[in-house]
């Protein structure tokens, strides 16, 4: 497109007008027609053979059937590609080289305006880029957010139950002293322990000082035992003697008295 404008200006600054629409090439023409429409490059030998004004005439006309039977004359840029297409053929058709000169000036007015759009268009393309790529930003920084959240929440979680179990305890231990209260004081208790030892000595010295008597006791009645024995023997022995004196007496008495 922009090849054939400068082909344009080149011819109007040269003769200080437009040209004659018969004296556009048809390369021209089927240049502009591939790059707004998408049609293939013709040939150079059979692009000059073929009627300029009968090919756009075909190309426009199919193009805009297309687009009534669409949208109608469309909006926004598919609006000002038609505009240049309806300008372009009314360019080609025209009568007068003013007219010729009004509607080159509305082409590359409508071209302007796509080149404008164009631009902004881009523009906002790339604002969609760096907004995406600031979304991707985003999107990582709030997923290290949420790991870092889930390892809080874990290590939240250690903390209650480790407050738990401190918890746990302090009840105990609170229960244990309550039971400790109702006993006497420890330096009491020790106290208490030892005087009880001293107790506990002085009857053991007492235990063995009264088993010391039991068995001096227990020798002294055996010695009196045996001592009783051993007087019972000699009463024995003594009536036994008196009898035998009492009997040979009264065996003399008789033998003295025979």
């Amino acid at each position: 497109m922009a090849t054939g404008v400068v082909e344009v200006e080149q011819k109007n600054t040269g003769k200080n007008k437009l040209p004659p629409v018969t004296t556009v090439t048809t390369r021209y023409h089927h240049s502009v027609l591939s790059s707004l429409f998408g049609y293939p490059s013709l040939p150079h030998s059979f692009a000059g053979t073929l009627n300029s004004q009968e090919l756009l005439l075909e190309a426009a006309n199919e193009v805009i059937r297309k687009r009534l039977l669409i949208d109608g004359d469309g909006a926004g840029d598919d609006r000002r590609i038609n505009l240049l297409v309806k300008s372009f053929v009314k360019w080609c058709n025209s009568g007068s080289q003013e007219e010729g000169y009004s509607q080159y000036q509305r082409m590359l007015s409508t071209l302007s305006q796509c080149e404008f759009s164009m631009g902004k268009t881009l523009l906002v393309y790339d604002m969609n880029l760096r907004e995406m790529e600031n979304y991707e930003k985003i999107y990582k920084e709030i997923e290290c957010s949420i790991a870092g959240a889930h390892e809080k929440i874990a290590e939240c979680k250690k903390q209650i139950l480790q407050a738990k179990r401190i918890r746990k305890n302090r009840q105990e231990y609170d229960a244990l002293a309550k039971v400790i209260q109702h006993h006497p004081d420890r330096h009491e208790t020790l106290k208490e322990l030892e005087a009880l030892g001293k107790e506990l000595e002085h009857l053991s010295h007492i235990k063995e000082s009264v088993e010391d008597k039991l068995e001096l006791r227990r020798k002294q009645f055996h010695v009196l035992l045996s001592t009783i024995h051993e007087l019972q023997q000699t009463l024995e022995n003594d009536d036994k003697l008196s009898e035998v004196d009492e009997v040979q007496e009264s065996t003399m008495e008789t033998d003295s008295k025979s």
